[in-house]
C-alpha cells in the first residue's frame, strides 16, 4: 500500500494514534465494507494476525484555543482484534503494534498514542516505547482525569454527594482503576474495589489506604456493586460485565472501558440509573479525522486527546507509560487540556438531560 507523506506532517505538532478493531464485523466494515460482509467473524480473527498495519486517515484542524497553534497527524490501525489482543502472547501483540508504530515513524509522526487494548497489553507501553525511535503515550492520564471529573459532576447532578456515598471501582487493579481509586479515596464516604484476583486487590487496597481513604473494602464479586451509589468501571474485559441486576436504585455509572463494561440491557431495563460513557472530549478547532472511528464529528477519546495535547505543547516525550500512572501527570495533563480548550463531552450533555437518561454516542460505537 502506498502512503502519501504530506510535507506539513513532518512539522512540529505531528502525531499518530493507533486504534484497532473492538467489534470485528462493525469496525472492519468502516475500512473494508466488502470484506466485513463476506468474512465470518472467526476468519476475521484469524486473518488479523497476518494483516499489515493499516493507514486510515490524515487528521487536521486541531487548534489550541489559547495559542492558536495547530496540530495534525494520522489515524493508523493495528489489525489485531480485541479478542486476539487478549488471547495472543504479549510478544506477538508487541510485534504487530511496533510495526504500526514504524509506519507512524515513516509518515513523520513525532509522538505515538496507543489506544484501547494496544495500551494495556503486557507492560503498558514500556516495551513498545523501547522498540521505537519515537516517544509513546497511552493517554491514560487524561482518561483518568476526565473520568473523575465526569463522575463527580454526574453524581451531583443525580443528587448524590460523593463525600457521603459508597463508590465502587470495577477493574480496580488496572492502571486506570487503581489511579482512580487513589484519587477518589480521600473524597468519598466508602470505597469498594472490585477485581478478579484477591492478592492484587489486597496490594492495591494498601496503596489506596495510604492515599487517605476513609473506608476501603475489596471483592471479586461483581454483584457487590449493588450497594454502590456511584460506580466507575474500567476493566480490560472483552464483553460487558455490568448487568441491570448489579446496580443500585438511582445509581450513577461512569464507563470508561473500551469495549464498554456496561451491558446494553442496562439502557433498556434500568431507567432509574444514569450511565455515562466517559472519557470522550470535544476537540478545539475544526478537526477532521478523515475516518469514522465511532464518535460524532469533533469528538475524540481522552487517550487520543492526550496525544494531541502533547503535540500542541511540543512535548515529544514518553507519557502515561507503565502500569502505575503518576498522580501528578493526571493533574498536569488535565490542566493542559483546559488551557488548549479540550472539554469533556458529557459535562455539556448533562445540562440537557432529564433523570434516568443514558448518555451515549449517536451510533453507540466505542
Amino acid at each position: 500500500m502506498s502512503v502519501e507523506r504530506t510535507p506539513e506532517g513532518r512539522g512540529i505538532g505531528s502525531f499518530a494514534c493507533v486504534i484497532h478493531p473492538l467489534n470485528p464485523k462493525q469496525d472492519v466494515a468502516r475500512k473494508y465494507p466488502f470484506l466485513a460482509r463476506v468474512l465470518p467473524t472467526p476468519l476475521i480473527h484469524f486473518l488479523s494476525r497476518f494483516w499489515p498495519p493499516v493507514y486510515l486517515s490524515r487528521v487536521s484542524g486541531v487548534r489550541s484555543e489559547s495559542t492558536g497553534k495547530e496540530a495534525s497527524g494520522w489515524l493508523l490501525a493495528c489489525p489485531l482484534t480485541a479478542g486476539q489482543m487478549l488471547r495472543l502472547p504479549p510478544a506477538t501483540a508487541y510485534r504487530k503494534i511496533v510495526q504500526t508504530g514504524r509506519l507512524a515513524q515513516k509518515l513523520g509522526a513525532r509522538i505515538l498514542g496507543l489506544l484501547a487494548f494496544t495500551s494495556v497489553i503486557g507492560d503498558g507501553g514500556l516495551t513498545i516505547a523501547r522498540r521505537l525511535n519515537m516517544p509513546v503515550t497511552t493517554g491514560r492520564s487524561l482518561t483518568i482525569a476526565v473520568a473523575l471529573e465526569e463522575l463527580t459532576e454526574a453524581a451531583r447532578w443525580q443528587g448524590i454527594r460523593p463525600e457521603r456515598a459508597t463508590v465502587a471501582v470495577v477493574g480496580a487493579t488496572g492502571s486506570i482503576g487503581l489511579a482512580c481509586s487513589r484519587l477518589l479515596a480521600p473524597q468519598v464516604g466508602a470505597l469498594l474495589m472490585v477485581g478478579r484476583e484477591e492478592t492484587r486487590l489486597a496490594m492495591a487496597a494498601e496503596m489506596v489506604r495510604a492515599a487517605g481513604a476513609q473506608q476501603v473494602r475489596t471483592t471479586t464479586r461483581i454483584e457487590a456493586i449493588q450497594e454502590a451509589d456511584i460506580v466507575l468501571s474500567a476493566t480490560n474485559a472483552s464483553r460487558p460485565v455490568i448487568q441491570p441486576e448489579h446496580l443500585k436504585q438511582g445509581a450513577v455509572v461512569c464507563d470508561v472501558a473500551l469495549p464498554p463494561d456496561v451491558s446494553p440491557r442496562v439502557v433498556e431495563e434500568r431507567k432509574d440509573v444514569l450511565v455515562i460513557e466517559g472519557g470522550v472530549m470535544d476537540v478545539p478547532g475544526t478537526v477532521d479525522f478523515g475516518f469514522n472511528f465511532g464518535l460524532p464529528p469533533g469528538k475524540a477519546y481522552a487517550c487520543m486527546a492526550e496525544t494531541m495535547i502533547l503535540a500542541l505543547e511540543e512535548r515529544f516525550e514518553n507519557y502515561s507509560l507503565g502500569k502505575e500512572i503518576e498522580t501528578e501527570r493526571v493533574r498536569e495533563i488535565a490542566q493542559l487540556a483546559r488551557v488548549h480548550g479540550f472539554k469533556p463531552t458529557v459535562l455539556n450533555e448533562l445540562r440537557e438531560l432529564s433523570s434516568g437518561s443514558f448518555l451515549r454516542r449517536e451510533n453507540g460505537g466505542r
